[in-house]
């Protein structure tokens, strides 16, 4: 028998159609095989596409999982946006509610607050320490640019400084090269123009080789650049093509990154 699953197509971080990032949302009754889970990211063809079963440890209100087109991830951003935008307005009723939680496999319990027409989604602060340039240079000859400076975190990010919002803008990374580096997130970053930073991410090797807006990416920025800023709280742009603006801000360990979500496609998937 046929087996039919609600299905949301919601781009995070964007006001309207055709911005941020874009998500699949499935909602499961239970979990059904890995590879099966997989394959669906294939067949959707989005940076990720989201799986989320109700919860039944009393832990949170929803288990979550999130799959590329090529394999399972350990946290996404702006997928987890989308859940939240997608659960908090099916589940309402009738009735705006103000918050959803989900527990993650190896990021711990996430959520999404509403706040106002838009959302606030809760990620682990990831810290960064500074690497060499040695160990960078590989990756450096394929941005294309060399940073100012360059940071990594052991959960495998590399963030690259560069002077302005204009170098940023200006690489043109050898991707394909970028690829064989493995499944680690290439993330450059500068002060911003008409938002405190920017920054532009490369996932090659996890099956996008540039990613709209990075929620995980940006879990990565918050610290970094609250440390730089020396405030807690600011704007952010993610220079993609599709583009996406953010608010950022650290409390604690946790970084909260703000924006909208618009539903664009409503409808079932077959199984």
């Amino acid at each position: 028998m046929t087996q039919k699953i609600p299905y949301w197509h919601v781009d995070a971080f964007a006001a309207q159609p055709f911005g941020g990032n874009q998500a699949a949302v499935m909602v499961l009754d239970a979990w059904l095989p890995d590879d099966v889970l997989v394959k669906i990211g294939g067949e959707n063809l989005f940076a990720e596409t989201a799986f989320v079963v109700r919860d039944a440890t009393g832990e949170a209100d929803w288990e979550l999982r999130w799959c590329t087109p090529t394999y399972e991830i350990a946290l996404c951003g702006h997928a987890t946006l989308a859940s939240g935008h997608v659960l908090l307005t099916r589940d309402a009723e009738g009735q705006a509610l103000d918050r959803v939680t989900f527990r993650t496999r190896k990021s711990g319990v996430l959520e999404v607050a509403r706040v106002g027409d838009a959302y606030e989604l809760a990620l682990p602060a990831i810290a960064t320490e500074v690497d060499t340039r040695e160990n960078q240079a590989e990756a450096i000859r394929l941005l294309g640019a060399e940073p100012l400076e360059v940071y990594r975190s052991g959960l495998g990010y590399n963030v690259y400084l560069y002077e302005d919002e204009a170098a940023v803008r200006g690489l043109s990374p050898d991707i394909r090269g970028l690829e064989k580096l493995g499944k680690d997130q290439f993330i450059v970053t500068a002060p911003g123009e008409n938002t405190d930073i920017v920054s532009r991410v490369f996932v090659p090797g996890g099956g996008v080789d540039e990613d709209s807006v990075t929620g995980s990416a940006h879990a990565v920025l918050t610290p970094y650049w609250a440390k730089r800023l020396g405030r807690d709280s600011f704007t952010a742009h993610q220079a993609s093509t599709r583009g996406g603006d953010l608010t950022l801000r650290l409390d604690g360990d946790k970084a909260w990154l703000g924006g909208p979500c618009v539903t664009v496609v409503e409808g079932s998937f077959y199984l």
